[in-house]
């Protein structure tokens, strides 16, 4: 006798897709701290590792972006700096100084599948199970203003 449980791979595959998009609706936040400004394009929102000499800030800035399986590396990266660029642009911001980036394991998909067999002399069971990691990453940084004449110095 063979038990197996059929429709368990459409399961794990529904799981896994619902998952993995609730995983990639993370909020990102932006506290104000100054005055705002018109919006900007993102596209001249300058990124600076150091802060400059002298700048206005505007806010503080939470970017996470979500991956499946890895801790994102670059590209994960690329697209917190790109989300925290483009929240600074909304607030008329031509500055964000990066302040630190952090890697976290939101959720993890696991499942297991068994098999067994009875005879009248012996019984033998099978099972196999595996999880896999969602991961987060966060970028920290400032929303701040820089005057023109300022950034060239």
């Amino acid at each position: 006798m063979r038990t197996d449980e059929p429709g368990i791979g459409r399961l794990l595959a529904l799981a896994m897709v619902a998952l993995s998009l609730a995983a990639c609706t993370t909020p990102n936040s932006v506290i104000v701290t100054g005055t705002a400004r018109p919006p900007i394009a993102p596209a001249d929102v300058k990124i600076y590792s150091q802060p400059p000499p002298v700048f206005e800030e505007i806010a503080m800035l939470n970017a996470s972006s979500s991956s499946m399986f890895t801790t994102g590396g670059q590209s994960s990266v690329d697209k917190v700096i790109a989300d925290m660029k483009g929240q600074a642009a909304k607030l008329g911001a031509n500055g964000v100084i990066l302040e630190g980036f952090s890697d976290s394991q939101t959720g993890s998909v696991g499942t297991g599948v068994g098999s067994s067999s009875v005879s009248s002399n012996s019984a033998t069971g099978v099972g196999v199970g595996g999880s896999l990691g969602i991961y987060n990453k966060t970028g920290h940084g400032r929303a701040i203003f820089v005057e023109p004449e300022s950034a060239s110095h």
